[in-house]
Order: structure tokens, then sequence, then C-alpha cells
């Protein structure tokens, strides 16, 4: 087993091989001057079964560029099986045409993770678990829930209400609320363009109780604040947000430090720019250990099913 990592998030990617107590792989990542990726592989990889670390960040089209390259120059140098560990699935929101005549961008990215040579996908809490479907390798979905859970179990907090944010995210939030033993609730929402929603409606038990909103990114925030507001309105307690992949583009640090929430939990699947990571109002999770530990379980050929439950 050898593990490379892409320029995206070199701080996990470190956590990962530290958990797995090996190096990271040997390679050279640099651009020409004209900005173009050059990449070579500074180690012997031929029968090796190649993990390749790559998280959609700052730069999301660059990185994926960057990943491409890389899963080329493996099936070149003739690994035996390439795994594309990508923690923050980008493009996963365009994954169904809501209206005519727009791409399925996320189908796209899969089909050329397979084109470069992917083997193999281990991603973490897609935007939708169908996408999974666009794939014709394996594909393993990680969720955090499990490190979500640990930490507001810390808390000692009592009746509780984990709230989905949509409809979409009832699934998850259901099993988050099991994990925590609270109750389930639902904001009803309207989106009529991308990163504009208005919150309609706040379906569930939220008075006096201390609340989870928990989703699966945070990009403007501007939802998230919205959804905060109506909770409160409704009678909560105390808000708190659970949300994997902390995209926060535009304003969403302002609207966060803002905003009447407790905290904004995230994990490192994105790193955070020095203004995001030292807001008193975000706290960050490590999800290396579980990456980790599914990389060892697929290498072993053992099981990945029980790190989903």
């Amino acid at each position: 087993m050898k593990v490379f990592t892409g320029s995206s998030n070199t701080a996990l990617a470190e956590e990962i091989v530290d958990y797995l107590d090996i190096d990271l792989g040997r390679s050279v990542l640099e651009q020409f001057s004209d900005g173009e990726i050059h990449f070579y592989i500074d180690e012997n990889v031929r029968g090796e079964d190649v993990f390749v670390i790559q998280t959609g960040a700052y730069d999301r089209n660059f990185h994926l560029m960057e990943l491409f390259v890389m899963i080329d120059a493996f099936k070149r140098a003739s690994a035996e099986r390439i795994t594309a560990v990508i923690p923050y699935y980008a493009y996963a929101r365009q994954d169904w045409k809501d209206r005519p005549r727009v791409p399925l961008s996320a189908r796209l990215v899969a089909d050329l993770l397979e084109t470069a040579g992917a083997n193999r996908v281990l991603t973490m809490d897609l935007h939708s678990p169908q996408i999974q479907g666009f794939f014709s390798v394996p594909v393993d979905n990680l969720m955090a829930q499990g490190v979500f859970a640990d930490y507001m179990g810390n808390l000692g907090l009592e009746n509780m209400t984990v709230i989905s944010p949509d409809a979409g995210g009832v699934g998850r939030a259901k099993w988050f609320a099991k994990l925590l033993e609270a109750d389930l609730g639902i904001i009803d929402k309207r989106r009529p363009k991308p990163n504009i929603a208005q919150v309609f409606n706040v379906i569930g038990e939220v008075a006096g109780r201390d609340v989870v909103i928990l989703d699966d990114m945070v990009d403007t925030a501007g939802t998230l604040v919205q959804s905060v507001e109506a909770l409160l309105e409704k009678g909560a307690r105390k808000v708190w947000s659970a949300i994997t992949h902390p995209v926060l583009s535009g304003q969403a640090l302002d609207r966060i430090n803002g905003s009447r929430m407790e905290k904004l939990i995230v994990t490192n699947t994105i790193p955070l720019d020095e203004d995001s990571y030292n807001s008193d109002k975000i706290e960050v999770l490590s999800v290396a250990g579980l990456f980790g530990e599914a990389i060892r379980r697929i290498h072993e050929g053992s099981s990945v099913s029980s790190l989903f439950t």
C-alpha cells in the first residue's frame, strides 16, 4: 500500500498516514510557468495498491485536474489498483436536471475519474448518496455523523432535537438523531436559485430544546443563518450546527460570526483559511482516523461497512 496526496489538503493527508503509521509516497507536483500541472512519481509503484488523496478545496477546478493527471500517471506506472480518496466530492450539488439544458456535472466528474484510471473511490457525505450510481467502480461513502455524535455527547446536552435543513437530508438526520437519542425535525424551505433559500416552516418539536442542524455542506451560510433564526423564533433554547464540508464562500464567515448560533461544527475535509480556523464560532473535528481506517480495510480486503453504522 502506498498513499500519495495532491496539493488540496496536505494536512489531512499527513494525519491519515500518521494513523496508518506509514510515510507519504514520494512524488513531485508543480506547475509550468504557464500554469499547466507537472507531476511525476518519485518511487516505484508497479503492482502497488495506491491511494491518492485529493479533496475539492478552495480551487476545485484546478484540484480536479491535478487529480486526473496524478491518477493517469499511476495507471501508466502500472499500479495494481488506484483508489481516489476524495473527502469532499466537488460538483456534487449538480446531480440532477432541475431545469432543461443543464449538465449533470456530478456524473461528468465520475466519468472523468474512471477515464483517468481510478479503480475505486473513497469519499465522505456525498450531497446525494445516489451519486454512487454514477460510477461503474466501487464507491465507499463514509459518514461524519459518528464524529459529530462523539463531540455533541461530550457536551452533556439533554432534551435534544436534530434538524434536517431539507427533505433530502432526512435519512442522514434520522441516523444522527438515533445516535444522540434525540427527536427529529425538518425545515421546510424553497430555493429559487443557487445559494439563495427562504425558510418557510419548522416541522417538529423545538421549543425549549437544544437543537442541532445536520447537513453535508455549508457554502455561503445564508440558508444556515436563516434556519438558526427560524428555530430560535420557534422557541429553541440553543442551536448548534454539525456540517461535514466547510465550503464557506463569499460572506459565509461574517454571517456565521454574526449569527446567534452556539457553534458551527465542521470536519477537516476542506482546509479552512486562518480567519475561519480561528473563529470562536467554528469548531473543526478531524476525520483522518475514519479515512485511515477505511484505507486500511480496503487494502486488506476486510469489511468497510461497519464504518457506516
